[in-house]
């Protein structure tokens, strides 16, 4: 079995170095994510800011990038639950049938996690490369705190078990 898998990371532009760590933690462990999301070079983030790039344009282009990955990561910080671009990727996450997984950043608190996720999300975990990668998988569907501790997940989707 491939330890590639094609994902899409929704996260804050703010948080893209954290995609970066998150794509090299998995790496270590021999696991490699091909990222199809939108990273925002300061160009491109500057025509988005000033609205020189219509709105449907934009969301075209993340339902194409989106369709292409098995898997869409939430990456979980400090303001992630403000962003409505994150919030916009989840549903249509869910509308696309994808399996969506949350993984809190260093420093990500519960009270980040978007309204969207609690409602759609599959698994939320810590930032460990074991838990992320399992979760990507499917192999089981936690619900974590920031620490690693289970909390109880805020929709009733069907969960699998996790074996210890």
């Amino acid at each position: 079995m491939s330890n590639r898998r094609h994902v899409f990371v929704s996260h804050h532009h703010a948080d893209d170095v954290h995609v970066t760590a998150l794509t090299r933690m998995l790496a270590r462990s021999g696991y490699e994510i091909r990222n199809s999301s939108i990273r925002s070079k300061p160009a491109n983030q500057r025509r988005l800011d000033e609205g020189r790039i219509p709105e449907r344009t934009l969301k075209r282009l993340l339902r194409m990038k989106m369709s292409w990955a098995s898997t869409v990561v939430v990456l979980i910080g400090r303001d992630t639950h403000k962003r409505p671009w994150v919030d916009w990727e989840i549903k249509k996450a869910n509308e696309l049938g994808k399996r969506i997984v949350g993984v809190y950043e260093r420093g990500g608190t519960e009270n980040d996690v978007p309204d969207a996720f609690n409602k759609y999300g599959d698994a939320l975990v810590s930032w460990n490369s074991a838990n992320v990668i399992e979760a990507i998988e499917g192999k089981c569907d936690p619900f974590e705190k920031p620490d690693g501790a289970p909390r109880p997940p805020a929709n009733d989707t069907p969960r699998s078990s996790c074996a210890a």
